[in-house]
């Protein structure tokens, strides 16, 4: 059975978001530093012995979190329908990031989001 290799990369992005219909503090306006995890599947090494660089998942991330970062999720295009939970907001970046990422060598495999260093999701698809 062949092995797989799971790379990842972790950064931060700051931003505001109120969850609609919540039943206490989180449904007014506030804020946290998002902590962000992606890892990215590989099943071949090149001759190096790198499955993706991880300047690409960085760049990759940089770009798709610059429409996140020091926003009110809320009023993003992404955010109109579903609420900016955690969540949802790995829901999002995993997909975003899939569709610049993903090859038939790389997958991104999960990507983790969490609001404080303790409490975050988890978002993959099978």
């Amino acid at each position: 059975m062949p092995g797989i290799f799971e790379v990842y990369i972790e950064t931060h992005f700051s931003a505001a978001h109120a969850l609609r219909g919540y039943p206490g503090d989180c449904a007014r306006l506030h804020g946290h530093n998002w902590i962000i995890q992606v890892y990215v599947r590989c099943r071949e090494l090149d001759d190096i012995g790198i499955g993706i660089d991880f300047r690409v998942i960085k760049e990759n991330v940089k770009d798709v979190l610059q429409g996140l970062d020091h926003f009110n999720m809320n009023e993003l295009p992404a955010f109109q329908e579903d609420n900016p939970t955690s969540e949802n907001i790995a829901k999002y970046l995993y997909r975003e990031l899939s569709k610049r990422i993903d090859s038939d060598q790389v997958k991104v495999s999960k990507v983790k989001v969490s609001e404080t260093p303790n409490a975050g999701a988890f978002y993959w698809e099978e």
